[in-house]
């Protein structure tokens, strides 16, 4: 129980994010690109990016889920660690936005994957998405 504590603590303290497009415009990706970066500098809340899913405790998603990458976000959703988190960055991963109603598309990213985080835009903001990792955070 004790260490099960630590280790919460911990995925608090630093969580370690994975960036997953699923089909975005890039919009949104050169934003999470840049909330990574030393202006808005998310590694002060100890946020660092972590390039595969079992290293990962947080899931930054942006775009909508297209029928191709269906059973890829969700071998990457299984693949990451429990506890985990889902952040939807942008309109498209919310519910599929200018692309909603095509033929490969299939919605936003709560249609396959329970999302904890909503951050809204097109593209979402920097700070924004900064905010809402931390807001996450807070409510863990």
């Amino acid at each position: 129980n004790m260490l099960n504590k630590l280790a919460r603590w911990s995925r608090i303290k630093s969580p370690w994010i994975l960036h997953l497009n699923s089909g975005a415009c890039n919009a949104c990706d050169i934003e999470i690109v840049a909330a990574l970066t030393p202006r808005f500098d998310v590694e002060r809340f100890g946020i660092l990016l972590r390039a595969t899913p079992r290293h990962a405790d947080v899931i930054v998603a942006s775009g909508p889920v297209t029928r191709q990458m269906r059973d890829r976000i969700v071998r990457i959703y299984e693949q990451t660690p429990d506890p985990k988190f889902v952040i939807a960055v942008g309109a498209c991963a919310m519910s599929g936005c200018v692309y909603r109603g095509a033929y490969n598309i299939m919605g936003g990213l709560d249609q396959v994957i329970p999302v904890n985080m909503y951050v809204p835009g097109c593209p979402a903001r920097p700070d924004a998405i900064v905010d809402g990792v931390v807001k996450l955070l807070g409510k863990l």
